[in-house]
Parts: structure tokens; sequence; C-alpha cells
């Protein structure tokens, strides 16, 4: 770290290593310098075509002194052991999301970064998004008056071959859980960072379509500390699948994001932001970042807060909050309709 690049190792060769993959190559402050997974070969194509070392195991990456940091790509539930593991070799740490699947597992993280004096973030990128800053400092300014609803709405489709085609999908061991924790965790991360945190007063869980052993269908009632009351819904059996919506709702106005943009913004009567309805619906298009550039975000804080000169915006404690609240609606328990 002389020359104060920061070299990254990957964990794990699946479709999200691409993302820290192509955005650690586009980034002048970091290098990629390697790929370890169980599935050599997937590494090894992996490292192929991104021009970089195959590491034959992950002790391997970890003895390498070249790796100053490693992100943590692996299924869900090898993430705290694999974070630790790597803590504790004196690498600092980029963590896919769920960091973690309960309050206390993410604790243990926390601490194993301490003691290490080492440097994790827990990837939440989607907080880095222009219009996600926006929608915090519209609420925290007060704009909207005294909030009122604070509603998320995640209901997306996924094929049953989407589980049949991996061996940890939908699984409570590697997975950890099926809607929320899974494919919501980030809608959830929003809430709570642009509305303030709550707690959950009730929530029912179902596994209504897909042969999996965690949830494919959520809602929970949620109060939160500013006084207002909201759901999370969340399913991946909702076909054909809709975009990531949230609607805060206060006595002067209201808020609507859809995905990562403000849809609509009502202020005192005023319409200030009126979205088109087509144009925010298609979030795969010009609208949206490419996957791996919000990941040039979140990382250029990271390699900042490595290096000294900025503060970790995404602490382990800050991504463990989402990881709490969702806890907290399992323990309502899931029920096979």
């Amino acid at each position: 770290m002389s020359d104060n690049i920061i070299r990254f190792g990957i964990l794990g060769s699946g479709v999200i290593s691409n993302s820290h993959a192509e955005a650690i190559q586009r980034m002048d402050t970091a290098e990629l310098v390697g790929v370890a997974s169980v599935d050599l070969p997937g590494a090894e194509r992996f490292a192929q075509t991104y021009g970089i070392h195959c590491y034959p195991d992950f002790e391997s990456m970890l003895a390498d002194a070249r790796v100053d940091a490693v992100c943590i790509c692996t299924p869900s539930g090898f993430h705290k052991d694999n974070a630790i593991q790597a803590l504790r070799a004196g690498k600092h740490v980029v963590l896919e999301k769920p960091m973690a699947f309960t309050r206390a597992e993410a604790k243990e993280i926390e601490q194993a970064a301490v003691e290490s004096n080492r440097v994790l973030t827990t990837i939440c990128q989607l907080r880095f998004f222009p219009d996600v800053q926006k929608a915090r400092k519209i609420v925290e300014d007060g704009m909207l008056g005294k909030l009122v609803f604070c509603d998320l709405s995640m209901k997306y489709w996924r094929d049953p071959a989407y589980f049949a085609g991996s061996n940890w999908r939908g699984t409570r061991a590697l997975d950890g859980g099926g809607a929320l924790m899974n494919q919501g965790i980030h809608g959830v991360d929003l809430l709570l960072y642009i509305v303030g945190d709550g707690k959950v007063v009730y929530a029912k869980n179902c596994t209504r379509f897909h042969d999996i052993e965690v949830e494919d269908a959520s809602v929970a009632v949620l109060e939160f500390e500013n006084g207002a009351i909201g759901t999370i819904e969340a399913s991946t059996c909702a076909n054909p699948g809709f975009e990531r919506r949230m609607e805060i709702n206060g006595t002067r106005g209201a808020m609507v994001l859809v995905e990562g943009r403000i849809h609509k913004l009502i202020v005192d009567g005023e319409t200030r932001i009126n979205g088109d309805d087509a144009a925010v619906a298609n979030t795969a298009g010009g609208n949206a970042p490419p996957a791996w550039e919000p990941y040039t975000w979140q990382l250029g804080n990271f390699i900042g807060a490595v290096r000294g000169e900025q503060k970790l915006l995404l602490t382990a404690a800050e991504g463990s909050r989402a990881v709490g609240i969702i806890e907290d609606i399992y323990r309502f328990g899931c029920e096979r309709t």
C-alpha cells in the first residue's frame, strides 16, 4: 500500500463478484489482484476474464502480502466466518449483503474488525445514489412535516428455476431467509436510512409458491422512532414483478421513490417532482447506472477510510440495522400455504 493503491482480492466467483471486479478495475485508487473460490473452475474462468491471479484457496489469498483488502462475495451463510477470517489475517474487508443473519452475528464481525484494527464495510451501495441522498435530506430537513406513513413495497418475481438452479438459494443455512433477507434487504436498509429506526409490531411470513425453506411473501407493520407507522411488503412470487417503491407521507407533503430515484415529491400542495411512469419503470435502461457504478461510489469511500482520508459511511453497525429489523420480522415465524 506504499503507493497509496489499495489492492483487492475477491472471494467467490458468482454473479455479484463481477460487479466488484468491474468497479475495482475502473478505479484509479484500486487494483484487482486475484480471486479465490471453492468452485475452482469458476474461479479460473473469472481470473481469465479479468486478467488476474487465481488462488487455489482462500488461505492462499490471505497469505499474499500484496492483498490489502478482500471482497467477500460468497453465499450469505458464509459471510460471517469469511469476514472474520480475513480480518484476523490482517485484511480490510468489503462484505456483501447480508453481512450476517442476526444482530449477534453482526456484532461478532464488528468486534473482529475492532480487534484487528482493520476497516470493514458492508455493501449497501444504493445509499450512494444521488436521489437517495436527496430523499434523506428532505426528511431530515422536515420538508414533509411530521411523518405519518412510511411504506416499502418490494413485490418481485423469481422463476422457480432461479432456486432450482442453486444449491444454496432458498435455504435457511446459506440464504438465511428469502424475499426479505436476500432480495429485500437493500430496500429495508434504504427505508431505515431515509426515515430512521423503528420496531416491528406485527409480521406474517409465508411460503406461497416456491419449493424453498424460507419465505417468498412477507408483510410487516412497523412503528418508527419519529412517530410514523408503516409497512414492509416483500415477495418473490408477485408475477411479473414490480419495481421497489417507497412512499413517505407527512403532514406537509409526500415523497415516492421508485428504485433509486425520487419519482414524486409534493410539498405544501406544490408538485416539485412528477416522474414519468414509463421512464422510471425501465430500471435496467438509461435511468439506472451500470451495475458496477454504485460499487465505485461505495468502494471509493471504503478506500478513503483505509487510507485515513475519509470517514467510513457504512460501518458494521450501520450494516446491521436492516439485519436486525429482518431478524425481528422472522421472529413471527413462516408458514407454508
